[in-house]
């Protein structure tokens, strides 16, 4: 009677399909953008967001400050003032998801983030393990080492032109800055490029470099 049990209990396990004894691989889906002018849209944000379970503003932000870049949420868009790739996007994506949503014991995503005080705690619904959340320090991408036109950058005068107007360098590129000192270190709007030249307005905005 045993044995008779336990052959149909073998009959029933190699009947079972692998997806029950194996998880399905986690896969966030790819940026779908659209490039206008230096205007980058992610065009599918809030799918991601769907897909990783995670609110569409909280990824938003933590990809702007990895980006240097201003943005905002349209609809279930999100707009970049900056030129980026799909590849650029995604890889920031992937640190979001590394930080914010899987786990680091058994790597499934069905996680949830729990604030305890002014920690902040990922807490895993498929294996119970629970780790704090730990921000690793924002390194500036290489778009901090592009120059882009609506771009507000902190420059230092170091030279005044024929013309009167102030003279700055950011890498290879010569800034004019009209109203500005020699020797004054000041917030630039750049408004124009022009091949190794361009031009800027001192303004008030913040620093987007």
């Amino acid at each position: 009677m045993a044995d008779d049990y336990l052959e149909l209990l073998d009959r029933a396990k190699g009947k079972l399909p692998e997806t029950i004894e194996k998880h399905e691989r986690f896969n966030i889906p790819e940026p779908d953008i659209l490039q206008e002018g230096k205007i980058t849209v992610l065009r599918n944000f809030v799918d991601i967001t769907d897909a990783l379970r995670r609110d569409p503003e909280h990824m938003l932000q933590f990809l702007l400050r990895e980006m240097g870049t201003p943005g905002n949420l349209d609809g279930r868009r999100a707009i970049f003032k900056a030129k980026l790739s799909a590849a650029q996007l995604m890889e920031r994506i992937d640190n979001y998801s590394d930080t914010f949503v899987v786990c680091s014991e058994c790597g499934r995503p069905d996680t949830r983030m729990v604030k305890d005080g002014r920690i902040m705690t990922l807490e895993c619904d498929a294996c119970g393990a629970h780790r704090p959340v730990h921000v690793r320090k924002t390194i500036k991408s290489n778009l901090s080492n592009e120059l882009r036109e609506g771009g507000v950058y902190e420059l230092f005068i170091h030279d005044v032109g024929k013309k009167g107007d102030g003279v700055a360098k950011f890498n290879n590129r010569v800034i004019f800055v009209p109203g500005t000192i020699k020797g004054t270190k000041v917030r630039v709007k750049v408004t124009k490029i022009s091949g190794s030249t361009a031009y800027g307005m001192v303004t008030q905005e913040d620093v987007t470099q």
